[in-house]
């Protein structure tokens, strides 16, 4: 049996083709997380992350996964209280090593939580996730994040924006530690519907999709306990194994699509990049105080 060693993680069946469609191996996507990993890294270390495993690759069915597996030995966990009230174990990377063991276990996709495992009921980001129905065009859709983007900066909200690796845009707003999830669920709802009350013919607040053609939705339902939205430079389960970009705001106009980057153009691109388009994402500390007085949000 084939094998390589990664961060002291044996990949095995390392000439497994995982994404049928493009000939991506086992050791293409090992290989990608390990070249990117410093970029990659800080996004899910330390927080609660459900996993999108593919053991056999995309021809057969995947799952989500958030409990730890049996036979791992270098990811973390941490024991959380659910909406149920019970207590369960959560994946949580901690390092490299942890991030290649989960791609040995079949994962593809990395889903984090908006908070970290030391600070579980403390979100330190908001997630925006701007998804076009049908009929959208893509010009539309940086319109948008470039809407989102002005309006937030007038309630003192600085935001970023990357590409979601599918078909459209998130825009985070990093946070101060000291912030709830629910001012963080208040605000984001009472922000997004605002929004879509201003121009219905463009934009929708809610998931229905008889509500969505033409339309884009802005999904604020990522901003709750529990939720999850997908990190920066992961892969995504799709056809030409795209990723999940961060840019900078005066890139996205020459940015083609939300799958625009891919397991290697991403690569070449970061390698190219002299500066990290996210600067000062990671200890910017925003209030979300000023914002919800000027959308009326309440905490729920």
């Amino acid at each position: 049996m084939a094998t390589n060693e990664l961060n002291g993680v044996v990949v095995t069946h390392p000439k497994r083709v995982v994404f049928p469609d493009d000939d991506i191996t086992k050791q293409d996507v090992a290989d990608y997380y390990d070249a990117v990993m410093d970029a990659f890294l800080p996004g899910v270390q330390g927080r609660p992350t459900s996993v999108f495993r593919f053991p056999e690759g995309l021809a057969e069915a995947g799952f989500f996964q958030k409990h730890p597996m049996r036979g791992l030995r270098r990811v973390g966990h941490v024991r959380l209280r659910e909406e149920s009230g019970s207590l369960d174990d959560y994946l949580c990377p901690g390092d490299a090593a942890s991030v290649i063991e989960l791609v040995q276990y079949g994962t593809i996709e990395f889903h984090p939580w908006a908070s970290r495992a030391d600070a579980l009921e403390q979100p330190d980001y908001l997630v925006f996730d701007l998804d076009p129905g049908p009929g959208v065009a893509w010009r539309e859709v940086i319109e948008a994040a470039r809407w989102l983007r002005d309006r937030l900066s007038k309630v003192a909200l600085k935001s970023f924006v990357r590409t979601t690796g599918g078909k459209g845009l998130h825009v985070l707003v990093p946070l101060r530690s000291a912030c709830r999830w629910e001012d963080a669920s208040g605000f984001s709802s009472a922000f997004a519907h605002q929004l879509a009350s201003e121009r219905s013919d463009g934009f929708t607040a809610t998931s229905v999709m008889s509500e969505r053609k033409g339309r884009i939705f802005i999904d604020y339902l990522r901003n709750t306990r529990g939720a999850t939205s997908v990190a920066s430079l992961s892969l995504r389960a799709r056809a030409g194994a795209p990723v999940a970009m961060p840019l900078r705001w005066q890139d996205l106009g020459r940015c083609a699509s939300g799958h625009a980057f891919d397991i290697r153009s991403a690569r070449q691109r970061l390698a190219r990049l002299r500066s990290d388009p996210w600067e000062g994402f990671a200890v910017m500390r925003q209030s979300l105080e000023q914002a919800m007085r000027s959308y009326g949000a309440s905490s729920e």
